[in-house]
């Protein structure tokens, strides 16, 4: 791996409004570095083979932007990994950072979704969201303003009816995790601490990327630049 490049610190844990709330993880003061308990880190993750993985080998020996996803199935998330997909994998290795993606469905959606968005980088699942409900990530759509995203290419109605069509074209109807679930964005690592948490309160309030990049000393990536969209 390619040395590391001089990095900004990393922002403070955020606290975040949620239903479920994770007192766990509320550090005392906003310096704090928040570890991650162990009984997290022990919990295991499967690749695209169904092999498990602790969760916390995945950040020991190095930083990690991990992306926690809803379903498969969710147009935000397909839009929102097609563009983490355009990030270079130099500019990773640059700033020595890992990108991982976590999905809750079966370990056998994650080639196609892979093949679908073009994402080539880590990606695991958690099946029973286990990891999802121990990090306080929230279930159901919070009512709350989150602006316009520059990930999301599709509207409602439009990326609604692709879900949907997506579901009930595959070979098995379901929609590849629960369709309630919602996810997050964490830096962690090295090692078993939390540097940065982010619980989306509904499906557009993900971090912009290049918010997220910046807080690990990652380059800049240019996403204005795609084609349009066409569903068929």
């Amino acid at each position: 791996m390619q040395g590391a490049m001089a990095a900004p610190a990393l922002a403070p844990v955020t606290r975040q409004v949620s239903s479920r709330a994770a007192p766990a993880l509320v550090p005392s003061s906003p310096e704090s570095v928040q570890p991650l308990p162990a009984a997290v880190a022990e919990l295991p993750v499967l690749d695209a083979s169904g092999r498990p993985v602790p969760f916390g080998t995945l950040f020991r020996d190095r930083r990690a932007v991990v992306i926690f996803v809803r379903h498969f199935l969710c147009y935000v998330c397909k839009e929102y990994v097609e563009d983490l997909a355009k990030i270079p994998k130099s500019f990773l290795q640059e700033a020595n950072v890992a990108l991982i993606v976590i999905g809750q469905s079966s370990y056998h959606h994650i080639e196609p979704f892979c093949k679908l968005t073009g994402y080539s980088h880590e990606i695991y699942v958690d099946p029973e969201r286990e990891i999802y409900k121990r990090l306080g990530m929230k279930r159901g759509e919070e009512i709350a303003s989150s602006g316009q995203s520059p990930h999301i290419k599709s509207n409602i109605l439009s990326g609604s009816i692709w879900s949907l069509w997506r579901a009930v074209t595959g070979p098995l109807f379901d929609f590849q995790g629960d369709p309630v679930q919602q996810g997050g964005t964490l830096i962690l690592g090295p090692g078993d601490n939390i540097h940065f948490i982010h619980r989306d309160r509904n499906r557009l309030d993900h971090k912009p990327i290049n918010s997220v990049l910046q807080l690990v000393g990652v380059q800049h990536v240019d996403f204005t630049s795609r084609s349009a969209v066409i569903h068929v």
